[in-house]
């Protein structure tokens, strides 16, 4: 089963300023939500695999948009999220997010050892998802701990679901709370 996609929403964020300084080097945020039709609202099903398998294919084709926003080689930051319209169930969202959308997603960008930061909930058309991110190859790194909001104002309807990735091409503006640096990082474990 192949996604049925309504619509896919891209929004990138350059910040050149925070916290009463300006960036060295500019931020950009870039977020990519595909809504899509819950093959399973309104019912139970005891198996979600076509779920995971619609994961894996958002994953390499909203991963591949982000490429195209922010460049080749320059993402940072990852994180993933869903927001289940209201005649579904969480563990619709989940189906999607965990067992596939990590693979194609991480080939995408070109490497990540760290695990994907996700949330989900389920609510109507405008909910808002804070989508928890960290850096793609080091969870433990500080000065990219950090979130983008996501919010489609007509979606999800109750039978959709709003997938979303999002990337960064840099940490947090001006990060000042120590621990692991990304130069310091060994990468073999995806924690440090």
């Amino acid at each position: 089963m192949s996604a049925e996609i309504r619509k896919i929403v891209t929004a990138v964020e350059t910040v050149y300023s925070e916290g009463f300084a300006d960036l060295k080097k500019p931020l950009r945020k870039c977020s990519v939500s595909a809504v899509i039709k819950n093959p399973y609202a309104g019912r139970f099903e005891g198996n979600l695999e076509a779920l995971s398998d619609i994961g894996a294919e958002l994953g390499k084709k909203l991963s591949d948009i982000a490429v195209e926003q922010l460049g080749e080689g320059n993402i940072h930051n990852y994180g993933k999220g869903a927001i289940i319209g209201m005649s579904g169930e969480l563990e619709h969202g989940a189906a999607i997010l965990h067992p596939k959308l990590g693979k194609p997603m991480r080939e995408s960008i070109g490497g990540g050892k760290s695990i994907i930061p996700s949330s989900k909930k389920a609510g109507g058309p405008g909910t808002s998802l804070d989508v928890p991110l960290h850096y793609k190859d080091a969870a433990f790194v500080r000065t990219h701990y950090d979130a983008m909001e996501v919010r489609i104002p007509d979606a999800p309807r109750a039978d959709e679901i709003v997938v979303s990735l999002v990337f960064t091409d840099g940490g947090r503006p001006h990060p000042r709370i120590g621990g692991l640096q990304v130069e310091e990082i060994k990468g073999e474990d995806g924690l440090r």
